[in-house]
């Protein structure tokens, strides 16, 4: 394998950062309208009201892709990238931080994926991803240890919600992968049938009320959720992907639970405690791991 030269490796970390900016954006900026005037519900609404409208030229374009999924490979899809994973996370920052949200959902998410492709993908349980198993645990025994150490307290609840999201996206990521649609297309079936099935069912509910919020709550969340996370972080990760390789590409989201950390305290005032951060960096380092990132970047720089 060839070399990167500086301009490249540059241009595709640009793209990954930038795409894993926006990742641990959405998760701070939805505690934030939790905190105004925005239910989980509204807040999924305008996720897949936006990104599912956007997005459907594509699908209509790319198709469903049925005979490669099939009916649960497209529920996976459906479901564990749509509005029910949506609502778990989001109903999740009711009761626990955004820092937690990005130990415990974007940190863990690789850990599922990799536990989940051994018995459906057949991959190997490698000795490193074994290594960054026991850091993310570490990291999530370290998030429920500053909750108060002990099982049962009000932001245990938040902390369950999230490893149910984590859950249902690495249901949603396996699922892809066996089917071996592209992600931008994946992200399509996920949101358009969010917008078909779930839509309907919080406009019965809820009504009228979403447009009770204050027009630039609505804005915020329907730009940062529905036009930057559903579309936009998906074409610069693919970028990314493109320039650096499938594995050089994953170290980046490995950066999202520090980034949520950061990104909270100027915008949600919310400071982690010192186990919060040896929590984030110990997830942060076992997602890097599993990822398998430093072997593609070793060799994409000549050094294996």
């Amino acid at each position: 394998m060839s070399s990167l030269t500086s301009a490249e490796y540059t241009r595709g970390a640009i793209y990954g950062l930038a795409a894993a900016s926006i990742w641990a954006g959405w998760i701070v900026v939805a505690r934030l309208g939790l905190r105004t005037s925005l239910t989980p519900g509204d807040i999924a609404a305008l996720r897949f009201g936006v990104g599912g409208l956007l997005l459907l030229p594509y699908l209509l374009q790319k198709g469903l892709a049925i005979k490669r999924l099939g009916l649960i490979g497209l529920a996976a899809l459906v479901i564990g990238c749509g509005a029910p994973m949506l609502l778990l996370v989001n109903g999740g920052l009711l009761f626990a931080p955004a820092a937690h949200a990005g130990g415990l959902f974007s940190g863990v998410v690789p850990l599922m994926v990799a536990l989940l492709a051994v018995p459906i993908l057949h991959e190997a349980f490698t000795s490193a991803k074994k290594v960054g198993l026991m850091l993310i645990l570490a990291g999530v025994i370290a998030i429920v240890w500053s909750a108060g150490g002990t099982i049962g307290t009000r932001q245990n609840i938040g902390h369950a919600l999230f490893l149910g999201g984590a859950f249902l996206w690495a249901c949603y990521t396996v699922a892809m992968r066996r089917a071996r649609i592209d992600g931008l297309h994946a992200a399509a079936i996920a949101a358009v049938g969010s917008l078909v099935l779930y839509l309907p069912i919080y406009a019965f509910i809820a009504g009228a009320s979403l447009f009770k919020a204050p027009l630039p709550d609505i804005v915020l969340q329907a730009f940062v959720q529905g036009f930057l996370t559903a579309v936009i972080s998906l074409v610069l990760y693919g970028r990314a992907v493109t320039i650096l390789g499938a594995s050089g590409g994953a170290a980046f989201p490995a950066l999202c639970p520090a980034m949520v950390a950061v990104l909270g305290i100027p915008i949600l005032r919310e400071w982690p405690t010192s186990i919060d951060w040896i929590a984030i960096i110990l997830i942060s380092a076992g997602v890097y791991v599993v990822s398998g990132a430093p072997v593609a970047l070793y060799r994409s720089k000549g050094w294996a």
